[in-house]
């Protein structure tokens, strides 16, 4: 039997990403998000909702480009401390000892310790309520080598961080159940 409990932001899994923005006098920040995900195919877009209240909010309103940087299990710390601190009150990076790097196809930063970057335009905002949602053209993606697997990135090379919003706890990714557009043949009766 299901037990109604109510309705709540709530996902499996949600996503730890760190954006990276600049500020108006170019000086680089980085916030965490959890509410984001891919937005379409063509072109490739993702969307990420922010509160207007934050600095990334008004970097991204005012310079219309940002990174999405997808942290691996050993920057968990990091990403949790880019999702408590303030842009406004310290520089984020030079607390985390981590290295923001000019992006070559948009007005944004990156973390070049983070093994997958996307570089986004800003093409849409949409204020949703508490949050407004951004979606943002992805020009160009950025990988570490030593995480791509026949030049495509592997997610168990990246491993990333997820997030659980209801315990507010990080995770790792977990064993693969099958391959996508194959294991379902199993039940089909094409």
């Amino acid at each position: 039997m299901k037990q109604s409990i109510g309705a709540k932001p709530l996902a499996f899994p949600a996503p730890a990403w760190v954006i990276g923005t600049y500020d108006m006098f170019g000086k680089p920040d980085a916030a965490t998000v959890a509410w984001g995900g891919i937005t379409c195919s063509s072109p490739p877009c993702i969307g990420i909702s922010l509160r207007e209240a934050t600095q990334s909010y008004k970097n991204i309103m005012e310079k219309e480009a940002f990174t999405v940087n997808i942290p691996s299990e050993k920057y968990a710390r990091e990403t949790d401390y880019f999702g408590m601190a303030s842009g406004k009150d310290e520089d984020k990076f030079e607390v985390s000892g981590l290295t923001p790097v000019k992006s070559d196809n948009v007005y944004a930063p990156y973390i070049e310790e983070f093994p997958l970057i996307l570089e986004c335009k800003l093409i849409h905002s949409f204020e949703i309520g508490l949050h407004t949602q951004f979606i943002g053209e992805i020009v160009d993606i950025k990988a570490d080598e030593s995480v791509l697997n026949k030049g495509t990135p592997d997610i168990e090379k990246v491993k990333p961080v997820v997030f659980a919003p209801e315990t507010r706890n990080y995770h790792a990714i977990g064993k693969v159940l099958g391959k996508a557009f194959s294991i379902g043949r199993e039940i089909s009766k094409k």
